[in-house]
């Protein structure tokens, strides 16, 4: 199929053949019919990626404060992969659509396949022949509505979920700032609602658009024929509300919103505009201020987007679905006209010059649709369907096949993030011997960005042929974390030898599924993403270290730090907590340099934060302690460890230097752009594997036994005693 994106790094516009998106399951897959650009959200994006670096960044402080952050904590080459990777990828454009519903996804009964719904999401109503859209982001489409009106759905919640930010009342007068196409929508949402309404903007023909959809009056922000008429229909008392729907730099809209506002009335943002607020003349009048967050309650929230939870309606009466619904039938009864907004309507195989003109300004417009080919027919797609367990080895053990010599190791990848993408893909992309076979994600472009920047063979959204391609000799899982268990099962079933990014699992169920897996199969080629006992500087440091004949004392402080709002991380529900996500990292590392798998795991919290104290005990009596923080400071290094035994310590700093002190001293040479945390070694003896049909880096006891003590810290915490792991049985 065809899907409209952009290159933010160098700002080209294509529209690429990209993989249908698999149905997944709590959504439907829609086939657009229009789709709207959004000529103020969509143009700025456009206009940024034309920047220059040096550009880029001073519109968005932001994420160069994030990429310092990135710089202190994994160094300069990461940090680069990281941004550069994320720059020079293709990324989507468009939010508001109506289409067919073409399938549904397990758990949907509110619409069927031939359906009209409309949709919304930057992430999920694109610029796209396919889309699959999540429960909470559509509305069937009332009888009569033609496509084309319904394609206004997502921006007309916005503009509505702005008026409800107002409290408007009927007899009120607002202004509204900036008659673009969010503007004209509040403009007639208003009128609709019993609220007189004068108009700001320097474009004329805007201005009389606005007053024929129901402006009492409307002008230019410098002549005083706005001023005059606010005065008229007020008594010279300003408007109840002033909705900021303008774009750009300037601080005019604000400053004019304080002069025509009354005392004590409303303010509210809805576009992204300079808001240097006046502080005298907002502090005389106490101006109320507020913000319109999108289309609405739910934006944002991955609960209520991504896995369908509704709010209840005696709380939060006007959600982004019901806004959206709401929307619709308004435009439905004729009470709100979307026609005389529409300037333009291109075919999409014309979406590039589309955009190309819109951005010289050869083509003026107010709102441009995109029309889809007719063709419902398409590509079909199927979505694919706290003791230590025992690691039994059944059925027919699975040997890697022989290898003709100079055959490359062909290699899948099931999920493309920025993991996948920064950490994994290029060191693998750079080794002779290897074929990149095929890439495999649920949204199409995200293959498609992989396959364009590693040299895949194949981008597709079907799991199921790629376990199935007897060609492919590896399968790496590096998805979510609520997924990892039941790929890794499959794909054991499957016979590939399996690369699965921590964690191995969330549950000793999802543990004990694996397990089934490999005795079922005997095929127990498995490793797990556990990276930091490959790093080569901690790998010269123990062998510094050297053996020990007593007891050792391991302390391993992680500065983990906050997590930004909005990170996937924080979904504890379905991706479990952060620590069981990541914390298999430290417990290998410890057992690792102490040559055993933990029997003992005892972990305590202080109330109030996610702070953790967690104690492993070893069969010989040494301990390690993880202290694995989240309110330290942000410039600490992240990792330190200091190991204590036989009168020698082992210190590590951040995988940037390391010391070991004893009889003599031995201090690395300080790395002060890297940080080696052993993945390119931890790849290369995984392909080693696969290619010589060797043993695997890890043994899969001790992949287990770490998972394990991993999950019995959630286990300890609950019951606030220590927690025995029994060895396999």
């Amino acid at each position: 199929m065809k899907q409209v994106v952009q290159n933010y790094k160098s700002g080209e516009l294509a529209l690429l053949d990209v993989p249908v998106p698999g149905c997944k399951p709590d959504g439907v897959l829609v086939r657009t019919a229009y789709s709207l650009i959004s000529t103020g959200t969509e143009l700025m994006k456009v206009s940024e990626a034309g920047m220059s670096m040096l550009g880029k960044a001073r519109s968005r402080p932001d994420q160069v404060a994030k990429v310092v952050q990135s710089v202190a904590t994994n160094g300069v080459p990461a940090t680069y992969r990281k941004v550069m990777g994320k720059l020079d990828s293709y990324t989507p454009l468009g939010y508001s659509l109506c289409g067919v519903v073409e399938q549904v996804g397990a758990g949907i009964d509110d619409v069927k396949v031939g359906d009209l719904v409309a949709c919304a999401g930057n992430e999920h109503a694109l610029h796209a022949e396919l889309n699959w859209v999540p429960k909470n982001l559509y509305a069937p489409v009332p009888d009569g509505l033609a496509p084309r009106h319904a394609a206004f759905g997502t921006v007309g919640s916005i503009a509505m979920q702005g008026v409800r930010q107002g409290e408007s009342r009927l007899g009120e007068v607002a202004l509204v700032i900036g008659l673009g196409l969010i503007g004209q929508l509040v403009v007639q949402l208003l009128t609709a609602s019993g609220v007189r309404v004068v108009g700001v903007d320097p474009d004329p023909a805007r201005c009389e658009l606005a007053e024929r959809l129901g402006a009492a009056a409307c002008g230019d922000p410098g002549s005083t024929a706005v001023e005059n008429s606010v005065a008229e229909l007020t008594g010279g008392h300003g408007v109840d509300q002033v909705y900021l729907a303008a774009g750009g730099g300037s601080n005019q809209p604000v400053e004019l919103a304080a002069r025509l506002c009354r005392d004590r009335g409303r303010v509210v943002d809805i576009g992204k505009c300079r808001l240097d607020l006046p502080w005298n003349a907002y502090y005389e009048k106490e101006l109320d201020v507020r913000f319109s967050r999108s289309y609405g309650p739910g934006r944002y929230d991955p609960a209520y987007e991504l896995e369908g939870r509704d709010y209840p309606i005696g709380y939060v009466r006007w959600t982004e679905r019901r806004n959206l619904a709401c929307f619709l039938d308004l435009v439905a009864r004729g009470s709100v006209d979307v026609e005389p907004l529409v300037s333009h309507v291109a075919d999409f195989d014309d979406a590039v010059e589309t955009y190309q003109n819109l951005k010289d300004g050869s083509l003026k417009a107010v709102a441009v649709l995109f029309r889809y080919p007719g063709d419902t027919t398409g590509a079909e797609t199927e979505a694919p369907e706290v003791a230590v367990p025992a690691v039994r080895r059944g059925g027919a053990a699975v040997s890697a096949p022989a290898r003709a010599a100079g055959t490359p190791v062909r290699l899948a990848f099931i999920g493309a993030g920025n993991y996948a993408t920064s950490m994994l893909l290029p060191h693998l992309a750079q080794r002779d011997g290897i074929e990149l076979s095929t890439v495999v994600t649920t949204t199409a472009l995200s293959a498609a960005n992989a396959q364009r920047k590693f040299g895949f063979g194949e981008a597709t959204t079907d799991l199921d042929a790629v376990l199935g391609d007897k060609s492919v000799d590896a399968v790496f899982v590096v998805t979510r974390h609520s997924s990892h268990a039941e790929l890794t099962r499959k794909a054991l079933l499957a016979g590939k030898t399996v690369f699965v990014e921590k964690p191995l699992a969330l549950t000793e169920d999802e543990l004990a599924g694996v397990l089934a897996a490999v005795e079922e199969s005997g095929n127990d080629r498995l490793q797990v993403g556990f990276n930091r006992r490959f790093s080569p500087l901690l790998q010269e440091a123990r062998k510094r270290f050297g053996a020990r004949t007593g007891p050792a004392s391991l302390r391993y402080l992680v500065n983990a730090g906050q997590l930004t709002q909005g990170s996937w991380y924080l979904q504890q529900g379905t991706e479990g907590s952060r620590f069981a996500g990541e914390g298999g990292h430290f417990v290998d590392t410890a057992s690792w340099l102490l040559d055993a798998d933990p029997v003992s795991v005892y972990a305590v919290a202080p109330s109030g934060n996610e702070d953790l104290q967690i104690v492993l005990g070893y069969p010989d009596g040494s301990t390690a302690t993880i202290s694995y923080v989240t309110t330290g400071a942000p410039g600490f290094p992240k990792e330190t460890l200091d190991l204590v035994a036989d009168g020698k310590v082992l210190r590590l700093d951040d995988f940037v230097r390391a010391s070991v002190y004893g009889r003599k001293r031995w201090v690395s040479s300080r790395l002060p752009k890297a940080r080696d945390k052993g993945q390119s070694a931890e790849l290369a003896a995984f392909v080693k594997a696969v290619r010589t049909g060797g043993p695997m880096p890890v043994p899969l006891e001790s992949l287990v036994a770490t998972t394990a003590a991993t999950l019995a810290v959630q286990a300890g915490l609950a019951a606030g005693t220590p927690v025995t792991l029994a060895g396999p049985r």
